[in-house]
């Protein structure tokens, strides 16, 4: 039987807190990106950008010279460079903005040198592949195509029930870490089967990109809260990430006089550090 549990507002803001006079850039979170292409050099952008507005302390990126060329045009506070290990990194975020047909050797052997660590890791788009058999803690962020395809590779049958949560529990299972299947209605699932449901979002967010910022935010959240079960951090980051696209289009602020506007990507982005401002409030 899967426990689904509604994830709240309450349990959200668990996992903020403001800031002390003891804090420095590294109690704040490090988060560690290995994301985007020279196809897809935007999702890397977009996921430093989240983590950063996520509230992280420190933001590095390592990738292609010329994607962080564009992290850093965007960014410059980002640290760029191939050398992490000198780093303290909290969370890292791997796949956004990548194809997986296109990845090299010296590429994959990277990232799996990444899920065979320490350090949490939210394993995003071109990355979903390696997941299966990481030694680092994890949480994957597929959306339903790419849930499909894990459940075919992993040669899951579909859930008797027909009902989505159970399928996350399997998948759950099978690849021994998080899971969370992105939607109007993200669900969060783990192997002792229990689900969060996180239901905070508009139909506006369905938009290019909102998935690099989730996995950017979701990376911040679990940096900010070492030892807390990632399936909370990954949880409370979509449940802000939802939030901040509510907030994007107007919805709650009544800024319009209807049901919001039309939104991109970094708009979710721009809007992070209002709904956190809101959670701490």
């Amino acid at each position: 039987m899967v426990e689904v549990r509604e994830w709240s507002r309450r349990e959200t803001e668990q996992l903020f807190r403001l800031p002390t006079r003891t804090d420095d850039k590294y109690s704040r979170g490090v988060v560690a990106l290995r994301t985007g292409s020279a196809a897809y050099p935007g999702a890397a952008v977009l996921g430093v950008e989240a983590a950063w507005r996520g509230g992280a302390g420190f933001v590095r990126y390592v990738g292609e010279q010329r994607v962080a060329d564009a992290v850093l045009a965007r960014r410059p506070e980002t640290v760029t460079g191939p050398d992490a290990g000198s780093t303290r990194v909290g969370a890292w975020v791997i796949g956004s903005g990548t194809d997986p047909s296109a990845r090299s050797e010296e590429e994959a052997a990277a990232l799996r040198q990444i899920l065979a660590g320490d350090a949490p890791v939210v394993v995003d788009a071109g990355a979903l592949d390696l997941a299966g058999g990481a030694r680092a803690p994890f949480v994957v962020t597929p959306h339903a195509g790419e849930f499909a395809r894990l459940q075919e590779r992993l040669r899951l049958r579909p859930a008797s029930d027909g009902r989505a949560e159970t399928a996350v529990v399997q998948v759950a299972d099978a690849l021994g870490g998080v899971v969370l299947l992105k939607g109007a209605r993200t669900l969060v699932g783990t192997a002792d089967r229990t689900v969060f449901a996180v239901d905070e979002s508009t139909g506006w967010m369905a938009t290019a990109g909102t998935g690099d910022v989730l996995a950017g935010v979701i990376g911040a959240v679990i940096a900010a809260n070492p030892g807390r079960p990632i399936a909370e951090a990954a949880a409370a980051g979509a449940w802000l990430h939802g939030r901040a696209g509510r907030l994007a289009t107007g919805v709650l602020s009544g800024e319009t006089r209807h049901n919001g506007m039309p939104i991109v990507a970094l708009d979710v982005a721009h809007a992070l550090p209002r709904a956190i401002a809101d959670l701490l409030a």
